[in-house]
């Protein structure tokens, strides 16, 4: 294989192991000829030695729905396994091309999928350090000649030995603008995906539409995705249990009719422009509790028990401008 075009501190480089001489060929033949004990046996003891069951167990418990992504994980995660055991058995096969793209709405766990799929790949042996490296464009691209190379090569080396997921990737495209470098970065990531790839995992996320759009006029990049997981948006049902698992993380809870509430906010909540899934829920939880630490200040001299602190009422949701805006305005989709 070609050296790497762009050449980034802090990679691997490939050691050069020196050609036996016949002499110690000779010397050794008695043993290249016992077959060797595999280090696993089985995939009982690839799961013991690398503990990623634990990660997509919690992958499980921590993101609600997400059904076919989850499935996809863990057939990537037996993959990997597999692959160990063949690797422990001697049998050759080429390192798994392993860069993804994540495509879906705003707020259905794509970043945190990729932090879980960081440490499944630290654990297995496929990343040397697990860690996540999120930008943007802004992060890898310039605004003057000359400027674009070293802020793309930064963030790469920082990103070596874990994962890079680039969040609406196909902002790195501008075709329409001739003096625009994000192009200069591409070349610089499709060099370092091809050469590099088994000390860094790419992961490009956004919309489904835009990112298809980006690949038809990128192939090379295209070209360089094993995996592609597309993230539905979440049922009412499974926000308002998204909502549960918020409120409990900040010891809060709903109070009598206050989940029936928030349900009937969903209802209209989703129906709105700029709805974002569990981002939009996070936020309307947010301006709940807002809501409940003003009533509960306004009352001043009243002794404040655990209950009153922990607890959002009904009110606290139903104050939401959604509910006495007009269904569709911008008011009413700017009051999440």
């Amino acid at each position: 294989m070609n050296a790497p075009l762009y050449s980034l501190p802090g990679s691997q480089a490939q050691a050069f192991v020196p050609r036996a001489s016949s002499t110690d060929a000779d010397a050794n033949v008695s043993s290249a000829s016992a077959a060797p004990t595999p280090a696993f046996r089985t995939v009982a003891d690839v799961l013991a030695q690398s503990q990623v069951e634990a990660v997509m167990d919690e992958l499980d418990r921590d993101l609600v729905g997400l059904a076919p992504v989850k499935a996809r994980i863990r057939d990537i995660a037996a993959l990997l396994v597999i692959d160990k055991l063949r690797a422990a058995h001697g049998l050759a096969a080429q390192s798994p091309s392993l860069h993804m793209c994540f495509t879906g709405n705003p707020g259905t766990g794509k970043t945190t999928v990729a932090m879980r799929m960081a440490q499944i790949l630290h654990r297995l042996g496929y990343i040397r350090k697990g860690h996540l490296v999120a930008v943007t464009r802004d992060d890898l691209v310039g605004q003057y000649i000359g400027h674009t190379a070293p802020k793309t090569k930064e963030v790469l080396k920082k990103a070596m030995g874990g994962v890079l997921f680039i969040d609406e990737a196909y902002y790195l495209y501008r075709p329409e603008n001739e003096r625009d470098y994000g192009q200069e970065a591409i070349e610089i990531l499709l060099q370092v995906m091809e050469n590099q790839r088994d000390d860094l995992v790419v992961i490009l996320a956004g919309y489904k539409d835009r990112i298809d759009t980006f690949f038809k006029s990128n192939p090379g990049m295209s070209s360089r995705i094993a995996h592609h997981l597309d993230f539905p948006d979440y049922a009412v049902g499974e926000l308002l249990s998204v909502g549960d698992t918020m409120l409990a993380a900040q010891h809060y809870r709903f109070g009598p009719g206050a989940r029936d509430a928030f349900d009937d906010y969903l209802q209209r909540r989703v129906a709105q422009p700029h709805f974002a899934n569990a981002r939009s829920v996070r936020n309307a939880l947010d301006r709940a509790r807002l809501r409940q630490a003003s009533r509960l200040f306004a009352d001043r001299d009243r002794v404040l028990s655990h209950e009153d602190l922990t607890t959002i009422e009904a009110c606290d949701i139903r104050a939401s401008r959604l509910f006495g805006a007009p269904s569709g305005t911008d008011q009413a989709a700017q009051a999440a």
